[in-house]
C-alpha cells in the first residue's frame, strides 16, 4: 500500500495524473511531495498546488533529492526527463524507494540501465516500467520466454507532434501534404534521437527483443488525428498484430494522453485490494 507518494516532474503528465487519481476517488494519501529543478519551486506550486491537495493534506515541494526524501515517499513517479532518469533516480532507489519510470527511452542507454539496476540492488526496491501508450506488452513479455523472431513498431503522428525534433531536418512539416516516413531503424536510435517520441519504442525493446533487434518507422501523417502505434510480433508462441489509436495530449501533442492512464492504473493496482 501506498501511504507516502512522490513525483518527479509538474509538466503535463504531472499534473493530468493528479487530476485523473483525484476523478477516481480511491487514492487518498497521507502525503504527496514533489521534486522539481533548483528555481522552479513556485512554477510547481503554481502548477501542481492545487491538484496534490485533493489527494493529500501533506504537500510538499523540494528542489533537492535530500529534502525530498526525507519526506519518506513509499513510490515514487518519475515523470520527467531522461536526464532524469539518468542523473536523479539512482539515488531515489539507493534509498529504498520503489520508482515507476515514464521516460523509458533513457533505458536505451545500457549503462543507465545498470546503474538503475544496480541502485535498486542496492536499495533493496525496484524500478516499474509502466506500458504508457502502447498495449499488450504482457503478451510480449510471455512470448519472449518462448522465443522472438521479430518485433516491427510504426509510430505515426500528424506532423506538428514532431516539431523540435529531427524529423524538422528531413521534411518541411508545415507543407506536408501526405504521410512520410523520416525514421527507420533500432529502437536503440528511435529512443536516442527521438527521446520525447519514442518511449513507446524503448518498452517495446525492453519487454521483446533488445533495442537492437526491434525494428522501428516513424511517420508523419497530415491526415491523423492521434498518435497511432502499431506493432507486429512473430514469435514461437504466438503472432500478433497491435493497433492503438491514442488520443494526443491537449498541452503535448508528442504526448499519449493514454500515458497517464496506464501510470494511474499502476498507481491504483498498488492501492486496491483487487488489481488487473
Amino acid at each position: 500500500m501506498i501511504a507516502r507518494l512522490g513525483i518527479i516532474g509538474f509538466g503535463n503528465i504531472a499534473s493530468t495524473l493528479f487530476d485523473v487519481l483525484a476523478r477516481d476517488g480511491r487514492a487518498r494519501f497521507e502525503a504527496v511531495s514533489v521534486l522539481c529543478p533548483p528555481g522552479m519551486v513556485d512554477a510547481a506550486k503554481t502548477a501542481l498546488a492545487d491538484r496534490a491537495a485533493a489527494l493529500a493534506d501533506e504537500v510538499s515541494f523540494h528542489e533537492s533529492v535530500d529534502a525530498y526524501l526525507a519526506t519518506s515517499p513509499d513510490l515514487t513517479i518519475e515523470c520527467a526527463v531522461h536526464q532524469v532518469v539518468r542523473e536523479t533516480v539512482p539515488e531515489i532507489l539507493k534509498a529504498g524507494c520503489e520508482t515507476i519510470i515514464v521516460s523509458i527511452g533513457a533505458l536505451a542507454d545500457d549503462a543507465t540501465t545498470a546503474a538503475l539496476q544496480d541502485a535498486a540492488a542496492a536499495g533493496r526496491t525496484r524500478v516499474a516500467l509502466v506500458s504508457g501508450a502502447i498495449g499488450g506488452i504482457d503478451a510480449l513479455a510471455a512470448a519472449r520466454l518462448a522465443g522472438i523472431e521479430e518485433v516491427i513498431y510504426t509510430g505515426r503522428k500528424p506532423p506538428h507532434a514532431w516539431t523540435g525534433t529531427p524529423a524538422e531536418e528531413i521534411l518541411d512539416l508545415a507543407s506536408l501534404a501526405e504521410e512520410a516516413v523520416f525514421f527507420s531503424g533500432t529502437a536503440r536510435a528511435a529512443a536516442t534521437q527521438y527521446p520525447k517520441n519514442a518511449n513507446v519504442a524503448a518498452t517495446l525493446a525492453l519487454a521483446g527483443v533488445g533495442f537492437d533487434r526491434t525494428r522501428v518507422r516513424l511517420i508523419a501523417d497530415p491526415a491523423a488525428t492521434g498518435n497511432t502505434h502499431e506493432y507486429e510480433v512473430r514469435s514461437a508462441s504466438v503472432n500478433y498484430t497491435i493497433r492503438l489509436e491514442g488520443k494526443a495530449s491537449p498541452d503535448n501533442p508528442k504526448t499519449s494522453v493514454s500515458t497517464v492512464y496506464s501510470v494511474a492504473r499502476e498507481v491504483l493496482n498498488r492501492i486496491a485490494p483487487l488489481s488487473i
